[in-house]
């Protein structure tokens, strides 16, 4: 099997432009329900990176996509980063896809992708939500809210950046190189580098990240709607998911399956992205997908 390179793409939604990736995998046999990947609050759609090339090294299209005011896409000029903004955004995204997506979101993805395959039952072939529920726990929002208003005002130098990312999650082996990081802040005129998001993200609306972008009531509503085959996938470590939340899921979504990284914390995929990826295609070849 061949894997491409990923290609650029642009999608048209309302008044802004949001950019992502495609990986296209070349391969005999039936063609797989291509996966979008959503990446959570903060962060941006190379976050995937290392999981959507496991995806594609399995025969699987994937996308990965900035949401709005996020990454490459475009910043809300009114500032809404509600979630109904961002539910819009991706319905405007999946008819652009070769086939209904398997849906794989991180905390505000997941949120997202939950919303949206709950009040639309032909949105997704399947669902994967890492590391989030309907009841998060606040200890762990608390702590998704310093990490990103503690540095709204940039870092002198890319081994700052690594040195907050590393007192966010010190279980997290330091990089050898900090060049990945390019992806995810900028530098600007003042020589100081920026997370790659828009400020008014963290600072617009009332309450916290990311409890101000959802509705519980409509995204337990969406949960108890949801039909298709769903994953919940749980970082071991994780200070945002709780015994209580899962359980409280599986009763929103009585099929819903449910995998445990024991070595991750709240940002799974980059944590342990080997365990995180063999998780998602086994439940996928149980679906059948």
């Amino acid at each position: 099997m061949t894997v491409t390179v990923p290609q650029s793409f642009a999608v048209e939604v309302g008044d802004l432009t949001l950019r992502g990736d495609r990986w296209r995998a070349n391969g005999s046999g039936p063609a797989a329900a291509p996966a979008l990947l959503l990446h959570g609050g903060g962060q941006t759609r190379h976050s995937w990176d290392r999981t959507a090339s496991a995806l594609v090294s399995r025969g699987r299209d994937v996308y990965t996509i900035d949401l709005r005011g996020h990454g490459d896409s475009d910043w809300a000029r009114d500032h809404d980063y509600g979630l109904e903004a961002f539910v819009s955004d991706l319905r405007g995204v999946l008819p652009t896809l070769s086939g209904a997506p398997v849906i794989v979101g991180a905390s505000l993805g997941g949120i997202t992708g939950l919303c949206t395959a709950g009040e639309d039952q032909s949105a997704a072939a399947a669902l994967v939500l890492v590391d989030i529920v309907v009841n998060v726990e606040q200890t762990g929002i608390d702590r998704i809210k310093a990490f990103m208003t503690d540095h709204v005002d940039g870092f002198a130098s890319l081994e700052e950046v690594a040195d907050a990312v590393a007192a966010y999650n010190p279980a997290r082996t330091r990089p050898a190189t900090l060049d990945g990081l390019r992806k995810n802040v900028r530098r600007r005129d003042d020589g100081r580098w920026y997370w790659h998001w828009d400020p008014q993200f963290i600072r617009s609306g009332d309450g916290d990240e990311p409890r101000r972008h959802t509705d519980p009531e409509r995204l337990a509503e969406a949960a108890r709607n949801v039909t298709v085959p769903t994953l919940i996938v749980r970082g071991g470590k994780s200070d945002v998911v709780s015994d209580a939340g899962v359980q409280h899921m599986r009763a929103l979504i009585p099929h819903a399956e449910t995998a445990d990284v024991s070595g991750a914390g709240h940002m799974v995929a980059g944590d342990d992205n080997e365990v995180f990826a063999a998780a998602i295609e086994g439940f996928l070849d149980r679906s059948g997908l």
